[in-house]
């Protein structure tokens, strides 16, 4: 089974410093009262982004398209984070220089930094803090050799629910219940279905079919979180030649595909070669999988002019 990259809060230098309401301190002083709202309730917002070892130097990918994301997250949740997106950013910046990281995961969020027992956060004062920690393949040697998936007995939240385009910590309950089934099960991780019976993505990451040279993703009416690193394999595929289709997927189009595979910040792209002990096409990597697996690696490295505005490099 293909396990988690760990996470590490100490580097060779000793403890990590996170960025905490503006202020740069130690992994082990940033502390929090234990019945925080955001903990009791899982009220926090988050984002997750990656930086790389690229060829000009420590690269943070799509910076600005996720702290967007995390601002609009912020503004579903009408929580004030107090800074603009702009502030962020550079403290996303400071911190990942800070702890002399170079390929590593960010990790903003945001929470109430009240104790008061009652689901009412309204008014309350809010937190932000950023994390920077070293992290490897999320799927360990599954992104090369490819996981397996079982299609979960649980379906994926949708808008009736939740805001399902905003990342909030309580969303994740949904992913957990899931993976949980799926890693007992067996497998390596789990699929989601929404809740008109179509395919919407895995507990972490967005999914992808090949079929015919072609790719297949599943739209919003499957009430997907819209995924940056979807979004660039989408404009990835376009730039080879590779057409690209979103719309709903049934469950038997998985078993068919020639190929699946996994996208997120933290699965990168990672192959499914195996769901519900059924072989994905030849039971392997595929070529389309692994073409895209290559020009991402290009990318976040820097060797690809054509998306270089993906990369903020930390100067």
């Amino acid at each position: 089974m293909a396990k988690g990259a760990a996470t590490q809060v100490k580097s060779d230098n000793g403890w990590l410093k996170v960025w905490l309401d503006g202020k740069l301190v130690r992994y082990t002083t940033a502390k929090v009262p234990i019945l925080t709202h955001s903990l009791q309730y899982g009220s926090g917002i988050f984002e997750g982004m990656r930086s790389y070892d690229a060829e000009k130097g420590v690269a943070i990918f799509r910076l600005n398209e996720h702290v967007k994301r995390f601002f609009n997250t912020a503004k579903v949740y009408s929580m004030d984070l107090h800074y603009t997106q702009d502030r962020i950013s550079k403290a996303i910046i400071d911190t990942v220089r800070a702890n002399n990281l170079r390929s590593c995961y960010i990790r903003p969020y945001a929470f109430y930094n009240t104790d008061q027992i009652g689901v009412s956060a309204y008014g309350k004062d809010v937190s932000v803090f950023i994390a920077a920690i070293p992290f490897g393949a999320y799927f360990g040697e599954g992104r090369e050799k490819g996981i397996s998936c079982k299609i979960s007995s649980w379906h994926r939240i949708n808008s009736e629910i939740l805001p399902v385009e905003a990342k909030a910590s309580g969303n994740y309950i949904n992913s957990i219940i899931a993976n949980t089934e799926a890693r007992k099960a067996g497998y390596d991780e789990a699929i989601l279905m929404s809740t008109n019976g179509m395919v919407a993505e895995g507990p972490g990451e967005n999914l992808f079919l090949v079929k015919e040279n072609a790719l297949v993703t599943p739209d919003k009416s499957a009430d997907i979180l819209i995924g940056i690193t979807r979004d660039s394999i989408i404009k990835i595929a376009e730039e080879v030649g590779i057409d690209v289709d979103e719309r709903e997927v049934h469950k038997e189009e998985l078993y068919t595909a020639d190929e699946v595979f996994f996208t997120g910040t933290a699965a990168e792209v990672t192959p499914i070669v195996n769901i519900d002990g059924i072989k994905i096409g030849k039971g392997k990597p595929g070529p389309i999988t692994k073409l895209l697996q290559e020009k991402y690696s290009e990318i976040v490295a820097g060797k690809n002019e054509v998306f270089e505005n993906w990369l903020t490099y930390v100067k």
